[in-house]
């Protein structure tokens, strides 16, 4: 199913690069809890969406629809914490206009 293929895909490419949902959302544009969502196979992304994800991750939006390798484990969650904020020094510098 494509959901779960796109849902696995995202977590894997989120936390390969040790980003945060919050933080992914807040690159992307988008709701954190809708990225929960999509990392469980509950929502169905539009392309805009899945556009916004992969730039906000740096990768092809095709990544989303790579296929797992024989034997690959399902990716991983981060650990508990604070995670280190992965966000681009432009996307940084809009959040300190917004709050200013």
């Amino acid at each position: 199913e494509v959901q779960s293929l796109i849902a696995w895909n995202l977590r894997r490419l989120r936390v390969e690069r040790g980003i945060s949902q919050d933080d992914l959302a807040y690159s992307a544009g988008v709701e954190r809890a809708y990225v929960g969502h999509l990392e469980r196979a509950k929502r169905n992304p539009t392309v805009v969406t899945l556009a916004k994800l992969a730039e906000a991750l740096g990768v092809h939006i095709g990544q989303f629809f790579r296929e797992p390798e024989t034997g690959e484990q399902e990716p991983a969650t981060l650990k508990a914490g604070r995670k280190k904020t992965k966000f681009p020094l432009k996307n940084l510098e809009s959040a300190i206009k917004l709050a200013g």
